[in-house]
This record gives C-alpha cells, sequence and structure tokens, in this order.
C-alpha cells in the first residue's frame, strides 16, 4: 500500500482510486515519514454511509440532459454552441496552457501564487498518467480553459480544472464536464469520476458548482493525519487556539486537523 503514496507539499498522499485506499498502520505511517515530509494523510472507509468530517466530491451515474435542470440545459447548450470539446495531447497544453492556468490561478477569490512557466512545463513533463482535455472556442480555435486527469482501474480523477476568468461568462466549464462525465462514465464505464477531496483552502467554487449543477455528490470517508513527531506536538499545543491565528498556512494545517475530530 504504501508504495502508492507520494510526497505532495511535505504530505505523504494516496496516488490511486480513492476507493482502494485503506488504513495505515502505525509502523507503515513511520515508514513514509522516515523518508521526509511532515504528515501523513490517509483516507479509509470510501463512501462510507454516515457523514464525517472529510470527503470526496464524485458522481458515479450519468443521466444525459434528462437530469439536468432546465436552465442548465440550456447553459451545456450554449456552452456547446461556443467551444468544441476534444482530447488533448501534452505538446499542445504545454504550448497553450500556461496562461490559461496563470489567469485562473490569479482570479482565485484566496491568493494564490500561480508556477512559473518552467515549473509548470516540469509539472506537466514529469506526470506521465494524465489525459487532458480541453475547451476550445469555435471561431478561432484557441484554448479556453482545460482539465487534466488521471484514469484509474474504476474510477477517473478531475485533478485539475482551469479557464480563462473572463471566458467563464460563456461556459466553458459546462460543456466540458458534461463530456467528460458522459465519456467516463457512460462511454467508458467507471464506477465514479472524482474532483477531489473536501477543500481546505476554497480557493473555488468548483466542487459547489459541480453538486449543485451537475449532481455530484459528498462520498464520506474517515481521515487520519500522522505528524513528524515535532509538527504532532506543535499541532496539539496550537488547535485550542486555531481560529485566532494569523498564518494562513498554520490555520489551513488545523482546520485540517479538525476535519479528522
Amino acid at each position: 500500500m504504501t508504495e502508492k503514496f507520494v510526497l505532495y507539499k511535505q504530505a505523504w498522499v494516496y496516488l490511486g482510486s480513492v476507493s482502494d485506499e485503506r488504513q495505515l498502520s502505525r509502523k507503515e505511517c513511520r515508514q513514509l515519514l522516515k523518508k521526509g515530509g511532515w504528515m501523513v494523510r490517509n483516507t479509509y472507509n470510501f463512501d462510507t454511509p454516515g457523514k464525517t468530517g472529510f470527503w470526496f466530491v464524485i458522481k458515479d451515474s450519468f443521466g444525459g440532459m434528462e437530469e439536468l435542470s432546465s436552465k442548465m440545459r440550456n447553459q451545456v447548450r450554449r456552452s456547446m454552441a461556443n467551444y468544441t470539446f476534444r482530447k488533448m495531447t501534452r505538446e499542445e497544453l504545454l504550448q497553450s496552457g500556461y496562461p490559461v492556468h496563470r489567469a485562473a490561478a490569479e482570479g482565485y477569490r484566496v491568493k494564490c501564487t500561480p508556477p512559473s512557466e518552467e515549473e509548470y512545463r516540469q509539472q506537466l513533463l514529469s506526470n506521465t498518467e494524465n489525459e487532458f482535455w480541453g475547451a476550445f472556442d469555435r471561431n478561432d480555435g484557441h484554448l479556453a480553459a482545460f482539465a487534466k486527469n488521471i484514469v484509474f482501474h474504476n474510477s477517473c480523477s478531475y485533478s485539475t480544472l482551469k479557464a480563462y476568468p473572463d471566458e467563464l461568462s460563456r461556459y466553458p466549464y459546462y460543456g466540458l464536464i458534461y463530456t467528460m462525465n458522459q465519456h467516463y462514465l457512460q462511454e467508458c464505464g467507471l464506477q465514479f469520476v472524482n474532483d477531489g477531496a473536501r477543500s481546505v483552502t476554497n480557493h473555488s467554487n468548483m466542487q459547489p458548482f459541480l453538486i449543485q449543477k451537475f449532481h455530484f455528490r459528498k462520498a464520506y470517508c474517515n481521515l487520519k493525519i500522522t505528524y513528524r513527531p515535532p509538527l504532532g506536538l506543535c499541532v496539539k499545543m496550537l488547535y485550542p487556539f486555531r481560529k485566532h491565528i494569523p498564518s494562513t498556512t498554520v490555520r489551513n494545517l488545523l482546520y485540517l486537523e479538525e476535519m479528522t475530530r
């Protein structure tokens, strides 16, 4: 199990279909922390019937246009009139994706520093498991929005969704998400698509948008955080004062700890 964990921003996280992750033992967590990082994020009991403090946002059925409200059907059709949607190659995204990524990051309501163009290129080149989709303007063919997805044996993770903020009034996400849902759930027959875990930073409205508009739902699970000993002690001491911590980074860490309790 631990061989599927990767170090991301000093935290060990599972890189596989979220339904496959199981509870790690203390020994396994210690083995990961010996390799580096400050914590291990472990989720288990995926899609448990009872509510917990942590969840993934998923969709496990595709009902076509009929499952959408009349307003949503019109918005999806307008999106499809404005854009074409198709899979992209890595080379296409290397060539035209960075301006979209940067503009999207700068438009978040929570301050977010976008990667440099070189960092963006290296991230894209080093990740070999993605499939890429794009929304292309029907008039001049420019890339308005894109998605980076990771396909597993039973699911697909929508790991990244980016769009130019000034394109949003033309609904690029609506047709892109509809087309990808149809592809992965209906055409490929996967069990579910996944837009990721409960957000700690709340830097975008994407997950509420998917739940309200496309009938994604919360798949509850258990969350366990194992800290490297100095950090664990700090978290325990600071937790009672979490609402008064000035540092955003520390507050987010304590907010994640709150989700485990």
